[in-house]
């Protein structure tokens, strides 16, 4: 446990916390140092590349249907850091740890400890029944490498900021179509999410989960707290249930979700976590979480649409971010 207290249920939290802005990432960009590393992982996946620095057992097979090593990750993610550093860095952190790779056993961890990397942080949380224990988060690139070193591939982030981690500012509507459903109803949902979110005068903003479905982000003021959060999403998930019943689902059974879209609202709560952009997700053909714009949404063809090599090229191409203006949206959560 870290020495400096833990923050508390409505407390703002800033002992052994960055300033959210004032790190070595700014702006969506790398640091000079973050830079090198960035530079010195880009190439083809699949050519002769050099990992960056500090990463062992490079060569060791993670994607064995694809042949994707351990460096090749850890490449990846340095040549992504610039595009997915604003939607991780500063937020308590849940991983998913492959060692073996992916089709052996994976853990998640959202817990800190030494072993880690010394860039990666530790912020002193309490955790439900009053327990305090130190989260991990990262601020930069190091501490992302020094996570992937640890054969860590998926990232799932909280909706708040290790400064104020009772303020959530991203909210999740994450659409999750049962077997069978078609992926241009899947769209249809995002896009209707999207349009009953417009009526409230919020903008939201779209990425593939690299899974089966999509997620619709809602970015807002800090603020409310986590009850306030997640009863506005309720409301909003039942509504659409109410209004389209044999479309949409609002409940975790499985068993009642036959030909439905689960729009499932429970990340939205303390402690919860989601997918980050532009994560590889440990499964088969190493696909990405990837952020789009709206526009986009109509040429994608399913939720794992991007894998690794996909993801590589598109961010070698980007001029701007999908997601552009997300972090200056001072977007007030309506009561409902």
């Amino acid at each position: 446990m870290s020495a400096a207290g833990p923050c508390t249920v409505g407390a703002t939290c800033t002992r052994g916390v960055p300033t959210i802005g004032a790190t070595r990432w700014k702006g969506g960009n790398v640091s000079d140092s973050d830079s090198n590393l960035e530079t010195a992982a880009r190439g083809r996946v699949g050519a002769a590349i050099v990992p960056p620095a500090g990463i062992s057992h490079a060569a060791r097979v993670v994607y064995p249907d694809r042949g994707i090593s351990k460096g090749e990750v850890a490449a990846y993610y340095a040549a992504v850091a610039r595009w997915m550093l604003p939607e991780l860095a500063n937020r308590p952190l849940s991983l998913l740890r492959c060692p073996d790779g992916v089709g052996s056993a994976c853990f998640f961890q959202k817990h800190h400890t030494q072993a880690l990397g010394r860039h990666v942080q530790a912020i002193a949380l309490r955790e439900k029944g009053g327990v305090v224990d130190d989260y991990l988060y990262v601020r930069d690139l190091a501490g992302l490498l020094e996570l992937v070193q640890m054969n860590a591939l998926e990232f799932h982030p909280w909706g708040a900021q290790v400064d104020r981690p009772d303020a959530p500012d991203r909210l999740v509507f994450d659409l999750d179509p049962a077997p069978g459903v078609p992926w241009p109803a899947v769209v249809a949902a995002a896009r209707e999410i999207r349009a009953r979110l417009r009526g409230f005068g919020l903008r939201s903003f779209v990425r593939t989960s690299g899974g089966k479905g999509l997620h619709v982000v809602l970015p807002i003021r800090r603020g409310p707290d986590w009850a306030t959060a997640k009863r506005f999403c309720a409301v909003l998930a039942r509504a659409l249930v109410a209004w389209h019943p044999q479309q949409y689902i609002a409940t975790a059974s499985k068993s009642r979700r036959q030909g439905l879209i689960f729009i499932d609202w429970l990340r939205n709560t303390r402690g919860a976590t989601s997918v980050c952009n532009w994560s590889l997700r440990a499964r088969a053909g190493a696909p990405v979480a990837m952020p789009l714009r709206w526009e986009e949404l109509g040429r994608v063809q399913g939720g794992a649409a991007f894998d690794l090599r996909k993801a590589l090229k598109r961010a070698a191409a980007l001029q701007r971010d999908p997601w552009e203006g997300i972090a200056t949206l001072q977007q007030v959560l309506p009561e409902l």
